[in-house]
């Protein structure tokens, strides 16, 4: 699977293909601890900027929510159909997995986080 920078994150990067069906840990680094960061994947809007007609990479089942992810019980990732959002601490490493419901193409989404965060898909 993939690593992505915080400069890679900052700008939005298109995310790697993911099997449907298959649980993939998404891990977070936050190494400046210098307070809260947001990670977010978000589907690629169409000609319009709405998500209409766009795949709905968000819906599958998120679990073993770790380290630094603030929130309790359902309020751990925030989601829509088409977009998903953790808070991350200022721990230094947060992880969840999640998996999605269908395949999700090369590209069809956008991995963001502010700050120093990096992400390591495995």
């Amino acid at each position: 699977m993939a690593s992505y920078t915080a400069d890679q994150l900052r700008e939005g990067t298109p995310i790697e293909a993911l099997t449907g069906g298959t649980t993939y840990t998404f891990t977070l680094t936050n190494p400046t601890n210098v307070g809260t960061a947001y990670f977010t994947v978000d589907s690629v809007s169409n000609y319009s900027g709405s998500y209409a007609g766009q795949p709905t990479n968000a819906v599958g089942t998120y679990t073993s929510f770790g380290g630094g992810i603030i929130g309790q019980g359902d309020s751990l990732v925030v989601e829509s159909d088409y977009k998903s959002s953790v808070i991350i601490g200022n721990s230094g490493t947060a992880q969840y997995s999640f998996t999605p419901t269908s395949n999700i193409a090369v590209g069809s989404s956008l991995l963001r986080a502010t700050g120093d965060v990096a992400l390591t898909i495995s």
